[in-house]
Formats: C-alpha cells, sequence, structure tokens
C-alpha cells in the first residue's frame, strides 16, 4: 500500500481528518526510512510495508473506537484523554493515533532506549506537541490514564499485570493468532467479569488480506 491508497482509504474512514494530518502521515515514510536506516526498528525488508502493516494497523484502534465505543470516540476528539503505549518500540501504535487525535496526550513508553529515541526523534520532526516519551518499565510508572494501548507485545495474560490499576477505562491491544485460547487464559487466570473483554475483526473495517486473524481487544475497567 502506497500513501496514496492509504490516504484514501483514511478519507473514506475518518472523513474530518485535515490537511495537516495527511501531510504528517506523508511525512511518515521519509522519516522511518531515515532513522530505521540508523536504528532497526522495522524489518528492512517490511519498510515497503509501512502503511499497511503499521500505520493502518495502529490506526484500527481509531476505527473500532468510531464504530463500536462512539462516546468514547467523542472523547478522543473532544480532549481530557490520556492514552500510555506501552512497548511502542519506534512509535506503534501511538504515533499515528497521536497524529489523528491531536487533542488526546500520548504517553510512549518503551525499556529500549534506542527505540523509543526514534519515536521522540520522529514525534518531534513531526510537530506532536501531544505525545511525550519516556525510556522505561511499565512497572516503574506512577501514574494512571485513561486507556493503555499496546502492540502484540506480549501474550494478554501476561501484558494484563503490568498495566492492571494503571488505567480508568480500558485497554485496547492489536493481536492476532488464536485470539478465543488467548482471551479464555486472560480471563480465568485473572478472574476478570464476562463481558470485560471484547474482540474485533479489523478486517471489518479494513478488508485488506493482510489484517485476516487480526483483532483489535478491549478490556474494559468496568464491564457493564
Amino acid at each position: 500500500m502506497n500513501f496514496t491508497a492509504f490516504s484514501t482509504l483514511l478519507r473514506e474512514t475518518f472523513p474530518w481528518v485535515t490537511e495537516q494530518q495527511l501531510e504528517r502521515f506523508a511525512a511518515l515514510d521519509p522519516l522511518y526510512r531515515e532513522w530505521n536506516a540508523r536504528i532497526n526498528v522495522i524489518s528492512r525488508k517490511d519498510m515497503d510495508g509501512l502503511y499497511l502493516h503499521h500505520i493502518l494497523h495502529s490506526l484500527a484502534i481509531a476505527a473500532w473506537l468510531q464504530r463500536e465505543r462512539p462516546d468514547s470516540f467523542r472523547r478522543w476528539q473532544e480532549g481530557g484523554v490520556t492514552v500510555l503505549d506501552l512497548g511502542t518500540g519506534g512509535g506503534f501504535p501511538g504515533i499515528p493515533l497521536a497524529i489523528l487525535f491531536p487533542q488526546v496526550t500520548f504517553t510512549l513508553c518503551d525499556s529500549i532506549g534506542k527505540k523509543i529515541r526514534v519515536a521522540s526523534e520522529i514525534a518531534g520532526a513531526l510537530g506532536l506537541d501531544n505525545v511525550q516519551t519516556v525510556n522505561a518499565r511499565a512497572e516503574s510508572l506512577g501514574r494512571t490514564f485513561t486507556h493503555v494501548v499496546s502492540r502484540a507485545v506480549t501474550t494478554l495474560d501476561q501484558f494484563y499485570p503490568w498495566v492492571k490499576g494503571r488505567f480508568t477505562d480500558s485497554i485496547l491491544y492489536l493481536k492476532g493468532g488464536d485470539i478465543a485460547e488467548e482471551t479464555g487464559v486472560l480471563m480465568a487466570r485473572h478472574r476478570l467479569p464476562a463481558g470485560s473483554v471484547s474482540v474485533w475483526k479489523i478486517q471489518n473495517d479494513f478488508p485488506d488480506p493482510w489484517f485476516e486473524g487480526k483483532f483489535v481487544v478491549e478490556i474494559r475497567k468496568n464491564a457493564r
């Protein structure tokens, strides 16, 4: 997927996207190519898949919110929401989401210093004043956030204890594989109530075959 195809799909999914946001998305390709040549945060053979495999994948969280949690989606648009991107690597899903939601405050956290440097430099080059970066482990963060987002850092049952008590609304996790088994283990091991975990096929919003078997998983703090 090149930028033209990406921008067409972006406008179809989020008709309110601005020219400034499109310019920032366009700038991601040269920025990641430049930084990836110095510090490898994306497989070099996958750089041509940046818009599909990394940027659009990150924005699946936004598409899911827009479709399934419209009240939360409006809060993301209006402000007052804080988001922790744990295990951000080079800035996914945090940087694409920060471009799309300039009113949301994002904290991008990773324990590997060279990776968080890439995320920091790219956020700075884009002028994303709603992004801060932290080189730390989850357990050292002494604050709570509205949401936690992440992309396949580890299994759900291992990830959950890292951020338990650090969010007021939900975890939004990008994951693939045998999701039914993984969510079952999560709920049993951590005694989560029925209705606290929901799973959404990304292909419902982005029909590209690459998204087959990939999901947005939400773990809500207060299930209804």
